[in-house]
């Protein structure tokens, strides 16, 4: 899932949910290893599935994903899922694309994603490698009508709005971008001229830093970027968890 297509945001595991092949496949310490960094051929991988998004290269180069990327990921969840755990289960997204509703067919997802989410919308802790390179964000992807409800009446309370706004302005001035949908209009029931009208706007609100290839992406300071980069947004996140929550809870 890219992170700048809300249109097919990821879905979020449930604690006890499906199991590889329905939504995801969720992680623990015990069935990975420590990380020690993505592989060595893991942008590369990714550089000759954007040239040649078919099966056939997938079924030649599958062996390089599951090592040097699949691998390295759930490692690398695995190991941050303890400090995180208050934001959900780990989950590592899978390689295919949903096509059902898109006019771009090809099969393969060019970037491998993985998160630490409760539900869906419901503040994450999302970390994606790819031909880019790494690729960090936090927040909520996608929001619910239920959700998008709360977070606008959130939105508006002086209280709540304001703090909300320190986060944002923290989170830019220390080189995250800020991300999501907008209505061209003021939503329904609120004025243009709110002095929120921006956030109002938006149907998603997320943050992300980007880190391009480096010598850093094979070894153990990636894990050390991950970390700081959650903790950075964790205070966004809380904000979410808060006065968005899940699909179907009820407002703080």
């Amino acid at each position: 899932m890219p992170l700048n297509n809300e249109t097919n945001a990821y879905s979020g595991v449930r604690p006890g949910g499906p199991p590889l092949g329905q939504t995801g496949y969720r992680v623990t310490a015990v069935e990975v290893g420590m990380f020690s960094g993505f592989g060595e051929h893991a942008v590369e991988f990714f550089d000759g599935i954007a040239e040649d998004n078919s099966k056939a290269y997938w079924t030649d180069h599958q062996h390089i994903y599951q090592s040097d990327v699949r691998e390295p990921m759930e490692a690398l969840l695995a190991e941050l899922a303890g400090e995180f755990a208050e934001f959900g289960k780990v989950k590592v997204f899978r390689p295919y694309r949903d096509v059902r509703f898109s006019k771009d067919k090809t099969p393969y997802k060019t970037h491998c994603g993985g998160v630490i989410e409760r539900a869906r919308g419901a503040g994450a802790c999302y970390v994606q490698i790819g031909s880019e390179g790494l690729r960090i964000g936090g927040g909520s992807f996608h929001m619910a009508p239920a959700q998008l409800e709360r977070y606008r009446t959130a939105v508006a309370d002086d209280r709540r709005g304001l703090a909300l706004r320190s986060l944002l302005d923290q989170l830019i001035g220390a080189a995250w971008q800020s991300h999501g949908v907008q209505l061209k209009t003021a939503p329904r029931g609120y004025r243009a001229d709110h002095p929120r009208i921006d956030l109002l706007r938006r149907r998603a609100l997320y943050v992300t830093r980007a880190f391009e290839p480096d010598d850093a992406l094979h070894d153990r300071q990636t894990l050390d970027r991950v970390r700081t980069a959650w903790r950075e947004v964790r205070a966004l996140n809380e904000w979410v968890a808060d006065y968005v929550g899940e699909p179907a809870s009820k407002p703080a």
